[in-house]
């Protein structure tokens, strides 16, 4: 049965020819290359003129050729314009590109990622960088450099538009590196993520870029799916309310944005973070009401409540259609219902794996057509094919409007972005604000509120350090200070093992490696192996006489930068087909747990990694995720008792492999149970314990009866019944109990952070309003329908209080 979103796409193609709509549907079996180089028809009219003069008045005057570069950018063409020893050269860019260029990727790189990894030790115990970042003042240098070239030798002296990556803080040498996007969701604090984005976007516009390929808004949905770690996890809101707080972090209350914002880009719209398998770039197999009740919604409220400036495009395919290629997405749904009216970009290669990966075309000027048509703007991270639109252009085969409706995008990026009005930077200001103490301290607490407790049998936690003469510290991840992908080399990283020592003191601390994960714990290079496991015994042995002569062990598992990362290619792996530990962590576990020996766990990891197999080994487990360069103090803290740990799972971790899916919004006929294993959750969405006790009340509303379009809110009682101050986070959730489609048996709606002393009680209220009882019904309209809602509240999805909400 064909799909709604394809019968869609045929009723909006039955006034075209057929050959016009290939690209946008399966209409027939006799697709044909000149449908595609005809291309899609735009569902929406092209607009070629702005409501600014500066940006109509280059237009009416720019040559095909000064368009084009607009809409193209240069990240492995730096090669071609700059000295080997990294400088700018202008007689080298006069010849390679005479009309400037519309953007220039990644300025705190050298040549792209051609020798991304020349003079890294795979082995280096402390971040794994790329080879040749520049320093803040470096960057600034040739960010200047080619800023002037721009300004005084092309025609308009448009200046060109520099963006990074800002994934996690600015992936720039010296930057602050903060908790990872997962962690940072695990905080549910949307004041904090602001704080974070705010840090990160004053690093990099410091440096004179003004657009950030960030954050990203991608529901993660499978957990053997490398890019988890850049996720803010599976539930809708939550990604909603952490991507709304990054951006305003990032961009500001609004355009042009101020002298310490930057423009921001959400990614990957959309379906990225389900795909086939698990593996990167796999086809995303959902419904359009999937679509529009999962996935849609984070960018949703980027684009209506924040502002972002730009989306970037999926690599995957949607119903056959790949998301750069895709006018439903682009046009009709990101600027058509949700009135987008910014720049869309490619993702790095993208238009051209339309041609090399997807096979939807058969030549690259042809997946430029079809890319620009359905409403990419520009070409990352180099320039082709837009750029061979030229002849097609000038044949009469390729209508110019398409190219004049990007630019005038782009132009307006860059007045939003004060790109005119600033485009050079100072360079001694670059080197004092980045990475500074303000910012380290930030990262830190960002750390503090990312842990999330799991397990604390017998209350060993936290630790006592009077009680213990001496401790060992021992795990893959003791040593070093895992940053995960996007990561570049801060000023510091504290890992575990230095934290503790500085904790307790050295002559406290013992270590062992105990197991190595990989050969070369790169997130850069391709060829990543296991150690060898007969290395790794060995090694096991060596740590377990450490801890036998210790009196408490302090083990650090999980993964590192090698073991979950972006499999961007076939030769660059980085999903999994399994999700426990990897390697000989369970020998180490077992081998250690039969000292007898008191042990505290801590797991880094990038993706939630199933211990079902080693719990009961472990009676303290403190879930990371992966914390930053404040990792070893924050951990130390927590651990100590310094600080309290508060937060919550951002996702289900499953048991095993075999409950993927695991999510916990599922459908009423979903998670039946299995023969013969336990079908629930290991560790449910929102959990996470604290070293003190929380009381919630029963729920109450202010008013329960309302109309569809009323509002309401749910109030609790939060007692904090324990001994020491503490956090704990309130989450509502929703289930609209009979409708007339399918509803989850429980969402997301609102939450809520709390801080209590001993014995203390507050009152938390949380608004309900029309857009948390509202679903698209059977027409794919959103509506309120008629009906009793359970409002359920408490402290994690599987822990929660039920009150009665009536609609009528």
């Amino acid at each position: 049965m064909m799909s709604r979103l394809s019968t869609l796409i045929l009723t909006r193609c039955a006034v075209m020819a057929l050959t016009a709509c290939t690209a946008q549907g399966p209409v027939s079996d006799k697709a044909t290359t000149d449908s595609h180089v005809k291309g899609a028809m735009d569902t929406l009219p092209v607009v070629t003129t702005s409501t600014s003069d500066r940006v109509n008045q280059l237009l009416a005057d720019m040559t095909l050729d000064e368009k084009l570069a607009q809409i193209s950018c240069i990240w492995f063409d730096k090669a071609k314009v700059l000295e080997t020893d990294g400088s700018f050269n202008p007689e080298k860019m006069k010849a390679e590109f005479p009309h400037g260029i519309g953007c220039f990727a990644r300025p705190q790189d050298t040549f792209g990622m051609e020798e991304q990894a020349a003079d890294r030790d795979p082995n280096d115990s402390s971040v794994v960088r790329r080879m040749s970042a520049r320093t803040p003042s470096e960057t600034v240098a040739l960010i200047n450099d080619i800023q002037k070239w721009h300004i005084e030798e092309t025609r308009h002296g448009i200046p060109t538009m520099f963006h990074e990556e800002g994934l996690h803080g600015f992936q720039g040498r010296y930057a602050t590196s903060f908790p990872q996007s997962i962690a940072l969701a695990a905080t549910f604090d949307t004041d904090l993520v602001k704080e974070v984005y705010s840090v990160t976007a004053r690093e990099i516009r410091v440096r004179g870029a003004h657009h950030v390929l960030s954050p990203v808004v991608d529901i993660a949905l499978d957990p053997r799916w490398g890019r988890i770690e850049e996720t803010f996890g599976e539930d809708p809101y939550l990604v909603s309310r952490m991507g709304v707080a990054a951006i305003n972090g990032f961009q500001g209350d609004g355009f042009p944005i101020a002298d310490d914002k930057v423009l921001t880009t959400l990614k990957h719209m959309t379906g990225h973070g389900q795909p086939e398998a698990g593996m990167n770039v796999g086809p995303s197999q959902v419904s359009e009401r999937v679509l529009r009740e999962t996935f849609f919604p984070p960018f949703e409220a980027a684009v209506k409540e924040a502002g972002a400036a730009s989306v970037m495009a999926s690599y995957n395919e949607i119903d056959g259609i790949p998301s750069h290629a895709n006018p439903w997405l682009l046009n009709d749904i990101l600027r058509g219902e949700w009135g987008f009216d910014g720049v869309v970009v490619a993702d790095y290669f993208a238009i051209n794996e339309l041609e090399r990966r997807h096979h939807i075309v058969d030549n690259l000027a042809d997946a430029g057509a079809i890319a620009l048509r359905s409403g990419v703007d520009i070409e990352l991270p180099d320039g082709v094919a837009y750029y061979q639109l030229k002849e097609k252009i000038e044949a009469g085969e390729f209508d110019v409007k398409y190219v004049d409706q990007a630019v005038r995008r782009m132009l307006e990026m860059k007045e939003r972005g004060n790109v005119f009005d600033t485009p050079f930077a100072d360079g001694e200001a670059a080197d004092a604000l980045t990475g500074n103490a303000e910012a380290r301290a930030l990262a830190t607490t960002a750390a503090h509120k990312g842990a999330v407790l799991l397990k604390n049998e017998g209350g060993l936690l936290p630790l006592d350090a009077s009680k213990y003469n001496k401790i060992a510290v021992i795990g893959p991840n003791a040593a070093i200070t895992v940053l995960g992908g996007y990561s570049d080399e801060p000023r510091q990283t504290i890992s575990i093992l230095d934290g503790i020592t500085a904790k307790v003191g050295a002559d406290k601390v013992v270590h062992a490696q105990g197991v190595t994960l990989t050969d070369n714990r790169s997130w850069w290079d391709d060829a990543v192996n296991l150690t060898d496991r007969d290395q790794n015994l060995s090694d096991i042995y060596k740590a377990v006489s450490v801890a036998k002569d210790a009196d408490l062990i302090i083990l650090a598992i999980g993964g590192d930068e090698s073991t979950s990362r972006e499999a961007w290619n076939e030769q660059h792996m980085g999903d999994r087909n399994d999700i426990t530990l990897i390697g000989e962590q369970k020998e180490l576990i077992d081998a250690l747990a039969a000292t007898g020996k008191p042990m505290a766990t801590v797991v880094i990891s990038g993706r939630p990694l199933s211990l079902a197999n080693v719990e009961d080994k472990l009676p303290a487990i403190l879930y990371g995720w992966i914390l930053g360069q404040e990792t070893g103090t924050a951990v130390a803290d927590i651990l100590f008792g310094d600080v309290n740990p508060s937060g919550k799972m951002p996702v289900t971790v499953p048991r095993t492999v075999g409950q993927i899916p695991a999510f916990y919004n599922h459908k009423p006929t979903a998670r039946r149970g299995y023969a013969f294993a336990d079908a629930s959750p290991l560790y449910a969405f929102g959990y996470g314990l604290s070293y003190t006790t929380f009381e919630i009340s029963e729920p109450s509303l202010s008013a329960a009866t309302i109309a569809p379009d009323g509002t309401t809110s749910v109030s609790v009682s939060v007692t904090n019944t324990g001994d020491v101050a503490g956090d704990e986070v309130v989450q509502l959730y929703i289930r609209d109990k009979v409708s007339s489609v399918t509803r989850p048996v429980k969402e997301l709606k609102g939450f809520a952070r709390v801080s209590l002393a001993p014995g203390e009680t507050k009152t938390v209220s949380l608004p309900i309003i029309k857009d948390a009882l509202q679903f698209f019904n059977r027409d794919m309209v959103r509506v309120v329908e008629p009906g009793e809602f359970d409002i359920m509240v408490g402290n994690s999805s599987d822990n929660v209080k039920t009150t009665t909400l009536t609609v009528k």
